[in-house]
């Protein structure tokens, strides 16, 4: 039977049948789901929503006034890996400017050794997808969110780091070896490589491709993975994420249409990394999305990825990124500048500007965990004028030309 209850009445053992509001409230992937899991409920009770319909056939019912034995459901204990305190974020921008920089670099020489048919050399390759990830361990989100700031004529490049970049926090948010997050990191450098054979025209063409065009940049996953089978150091994994990371679970992906189970994790996960990086950046041919309108976005797409793999994504960047321009019910508006470790809808944020007056405040970070104000939508830059948003969170000086040079 279907039952209404409000928000503050839900315990462990229930099954959700239905989450009032849009999901962009509450981030769960899907809003018919047994809550099994703590965290989960802390979630939910955090979160904008306040009624929901549970199905008291398939899980608990409401708790009696008298009593009754409680309702305990066993969970699984799975302890984290224990994660150093972070670094500052305007310390740690400053040194992954430096690593992003020197990768640029990297990642056009190993394309063009590619391209020209020679070998890679695997161990440098290794080592810069340490350095990468020493980043991260330092801040989980600053050499993140900093690749974002990329410019159209030096995606191609600078993608490939973004890639390998969320892969491995993708990885870590899955709980997955060492040895496997190095391999994602890997594999996001070079999920890209059959780039490399694509006529340049095309890659940046200001403009839709044409159907012909289009048929041309679908070959770059298996123009790719020939490159690298002349690599004798890479791996299977990484020569399988070039080749995989445009299926999509629904079948519907390219090149051979493969789905569910078919598609390997790691392709998964490279499908998921490759998409939020591309629509968020800017392009010869359009502006990049804001990052809360992108993860809105993939979650509407239905069919393209692997809903834990997303979920798990999710929890990794923030249903509210770094950078992502919000109004607070206050009226003020701001930018995320840190994200909560005890839930994705109560980031810290910077707030500047007033919604109401339509003129700058005095700026501060608002932590939304310990004050009553909550976010109640997205701002986009363009509508209100906004030109140096990047800067309130990042601290770096506007630049028309690259900051990774």
């Amino acid at each position: 039977m279907l039952k209404c209850i409000a928000c503050s009445q839900v315990i462990l053992g229930m099954y959700l049948h239905k989450l009032d509001g849009p999901w962009i409230g509450h981030g769960f992937w899907k809003s018919s789901f047994l809550l099994d899991r703590e965290d989960d409920r802390q979630r939910l009770l955090t979160s904008q929503v306040q009624r929901v319909w549970i199905d008291t056939a398939k899980g608990c019912d409401e708790p009696q006034p008298a009593p009754a034995a409680p309702v305990t459901v066993k969970q699984p204990a799975t302890p984290r890996p224990v994660v150093p305190a972070p670094t500052e974020m305007k310390a740690e921008v400053a040194r992954a400017v430096k690593v992003c920089a020197v990768a640029k670099r990297a990642v056009i020489s190993m394309f063009s050794d590619l391209r020209m048919g020679r070998a890679v050399e695997v161990r440098q390759v290794a080592s810069l997808v340490e350095d990468i990830s020493r980043s991260m361990l330092r801040h989980p989100h600053a050499l993140l969110s900093l690749v974002r700031l990329k410019k159209a004529n030096e995606y191609t490049y600078m993608h490939s780091v973004a890639v390998s970049g969320l892969m491995i926090a993708l990885a870590r948010q899955l709980n997955l070896s060492p040895e496997l997050v190095q391999e994602a990191g890997l594999a996001g450098l070079f999920h890209d490589v059959g780039k490399m054979a694509i006529p340049e025209q095309i890659l940046s063409k200001p403009a839709g491709l044409t159907e012909a065009e289009f048929c041309t940049v679908r070959q770059h996953p298996v123009e790719g993975a020939q490159m690298l089978r002349l690599c004798p150091q890479i791996s299977a994994l990484v020569l399988d994420v070039c080749l995989h990371h445009h299926e999509k679970v629904d079948g519907s992906g390219y090149p051979l249409g493969l789905a569910q189970d078919q598609i390997s994790l790691f392709a998964q996960m490279g499908a998921v990394c490759d998409v939020y990086d591309a629509i968020t950046s800017e392009r010869p041919y359009k502006q990049g999305w804001g990052p809360t309108e992108a993860i809105q976005k993939m979650a509407e797409w239905k069919g393209h990825f692997d809903a834990r793999v997303f979920q798990a994504f999710v929890r990794c960047v923030g249903i509210y990124p770094i950078g992502a321009l919000v109004r607070l019910e206050s009226g003020r508006i701001g930018v995320v500048v840190e994200q909560s470790p005890t839930s994705l809808l109560t980031p810290k944020v910077k707030v500047f500007f007033s919604a109401r007056s339509r003129l700058p405040i005095s700026q501060s970070v608002v932590s939304l965990a310990e004050q009553p104000d909550k976010i109640i939508g997205r701002e986009s830059a363009d509508e209100w004028g906004f030109k140096h948003v990047d800067e309130l969170w990042s601290g770096l000086a506007p630049s028309k030309s690259s900051y990774f040079e």
